[in-house]
């Protein structure tokens, strides 16, 4: 460096710094050009970018790229810019020298990557088109041909083609049937309107699957509320892979949520086995989180089989200081059901708050209590005064209006559901209490469909909501359609609530035998439950 080049670039620093970005980098820009240093070309395309100038970083990433035509880096610029000033027809040749210069060992994390860089891209069907083309000679090379018809697949699926995306990963899996590409594309796509997607996960599930692949699966059958075909693939995986603690987690939970307790209870235990082991190996904050609901869960089976004192041990066993209330508020909640209210409300409020989520917990926890020990009026004055304070937090409205039914005033009740409604026009729950409401009392029956079939169009497929749907079908007197819409209610939520109109239809229709065995399943599912017991005395039904 000569005192010359020296200077112009001290002056270039100075103006790019001081204000003036665009001296700057012309400075720069013209010492780059005269010494085809790597370095000051891409210090120029950075000032521009820093002065939003993209046409001047292009300028300078081109000038970098022509005087270096080898340079990797100067590519990539290019290719970046041109994206980022959404030129994406010109990115073309870019994007094939960019795959093309790259070590074929590292190709396919290179094709991989493809999708980042179009994904600010403002004409999603062009940028498919383009890497589509840039990727051409690669679709039937030996071990890089399934990375690049995924992406493809990623680029038409980002561009709402859905078919062509689910076309894609079909060719992708064709290639390499125990690749875990194509089926994560196809994982990311399943839903009602690509029922093709599944075939690939489950033709991919078939072979040697790698059991993370398995478990995204799973939880994609949680989301999509399927929770017998995911219990189906837990016992998959916890039989080929049983040292997975995830999956045992994720088992109990479910068998737990259908009643299955002693059974839920053994696949919990041996994952908390399993992660305390991993957790002292390798501590992960997520193992940490997973013991906390473990502990929650089998303390919740503790005190259905009323051993009070093993949930309590379960719960001391939870000491993460994010997860204390919880447990404190589960330690309320076996105090009240060992008849000791005053002993629980008490410990519920001496509990400190860390944030306004806290406060509200704790209030939801005590109207719970107040609600479990038929303290209808203590709880609905608590409500009252929540939501005089806060008139939006509108799941206090919701629980204030089932109150007021509890406590007989239904016109209380629908006035608070109505006002969720009016306020909050997607909130399912309100449209479903308030049919059900209706339906239960065999009034306003059009209307109380109608409402239903609202809360339905929110949350499709809602086995709750579901049940209500064929309740009120019962109470219009349509029997065949009453049975068949809550048995697929029952059969995709085992419910003791679901049991008892479902075994109530069947029993109207004289068909004793297959009612009593629906409330027996109910029965075992919660022995306690209020609708169930009613119906059973209701129609002199004795077990």
């Amino acid at each position: 460096m000569d005192s010359e080049l020296f200077y112009q670039l001290l002056l270039g620093e100075l103006n790019a710094r001081e204000g003036e970005p665009g001296a700057g980098y012309s400075l720069i820009l013209d010492a780059a050009r005269k010494t085809n240093d790597t370095k000051l070309y891409q210090r120029a395309v950075d000032i521009a970018l820093q002065a939003r100038s993209g046409e001047s970083a292009l300028l300078a990433a081109r000038a970098w790229k022509q005087a270096l035509p080898k340079s990797k880096e100067a590519n990539r610029y290019v290719l970046q810019i041109l994206i980022g000033l959404n030129r994406i027809g010109e990115a073309l040749e870019p994007l094939k020298r960019e795959i093309a210069t790259t070590d074929p060992k590292d190709r396919v994390a290179a094709i991989m990557t493809i999708p980042r860089y179009f994904s600010r891209a403002s004409d999603k069907k062009l940028a498919a088109t383009t890497v589509e083309q840039a990727l051409t000679g690669y679709l039937t090379a030996p071990g890089v041909g399934v990375a690049a018809w995924t992406v493809i697949g990623r680029m038409r699926f980002d561009a709402g083609d859905i078919n062509g995306a689910v076309e894609a990963a079909r060719k992708a899996q064709a290639i390499d049937a125990q690749s875990d590409l194509p089926a994560l594309l196809a994982l990311s796509m399943m839903s009602p309107k690509a029922p093709q997607a599944e075939v690939i996960v489950k033709k991919y599930l078939d072979e040697q699957a790698q059991p993370e692949v398995r478990m995204e699966y799973i939880r994609a059958l949680l989301d999509a509320q399927r929770y017998a075909e995911a219990v189906g693939q837990l016992q998959i995986l916890t039989a080929e892979k049983p040292d997975y603690a995830d999956a045992w987690l994720i088992l109990g939970v479910l068998e737990l949520q259908d009643g299955k307790a002693s059974v839920a209870e053994r696949s919990l235990k041996r994952y908390v086995d399993l992660a305390q082991a991993k957790r002292t190996e390798t501590p992960r904050p997520e193992m940490g989180r997973g013991l906390v609901q473990a502990y929650l869960s089998l303390a919740q089976i503790a005190e259905q089989k009323k051993d009070f004192k093993q949930a309590d041990a379960w719960l001391k066993r939870i000491d993460s200081a994010d997860d204390l209330l919880n447990a404190q508020l589960r330690r309320a909640a076996i105090l009240a059901r060992q008849g000791k209210l005053e002993e629980a409300l008490a410990l519920i409020r001496s509990q400190p708050e860390k944030s306004a989520a806290d406060a509200r917990l704790k209030i939801a926890a005590e109207v719970q209590l107040l609600r479990d020990s038929k303290q209808y009026k203590g709880a609905y004055d608590l409500l009252a005064d929540v939501t005089s304070r806060n008139p939006t937090d509108f799941d206090f409205v919701y629980d204030m209006a089932m109150v007021a039914e509890k406590l007989g005033n239904l016109e209380e009740m629908e006035r608070l559901l109505r006002r969720v409604i009016e306020s909050k026009p997607d909130y399912q729950h309100a449209y479903n209490a308030l049919g059900y409401s209706l339906a239960e009392r065999n009034t306003r029956l059009p209307e109380a469909k109608q409402l239903i079939l609202k809360a339905l169009e929110y949350a499709p497929g809602d086995p709750f909501i579901t049940d209500s749907l064929g309740w009120v079908e019962f109470r219009s007197g349509n029997l065949a359609e009453a049975v068949r819409i809550l048995q697929e209610a029952f059969k995709a939520k085992p419910d003791a609530d679901i049991a008892a109109h479902l075994g109530e239809v069947l029993w109207t229709m004289g068909l004793r035998d297959q009612a009593v065995s629906t409330w027996k399943e109910g029965l075992q599912l919660n022995a306690e439950n209020e609708a169930l017991l009613e119906t059973l005395k209701r129609l002199r039904v004795k077990l």
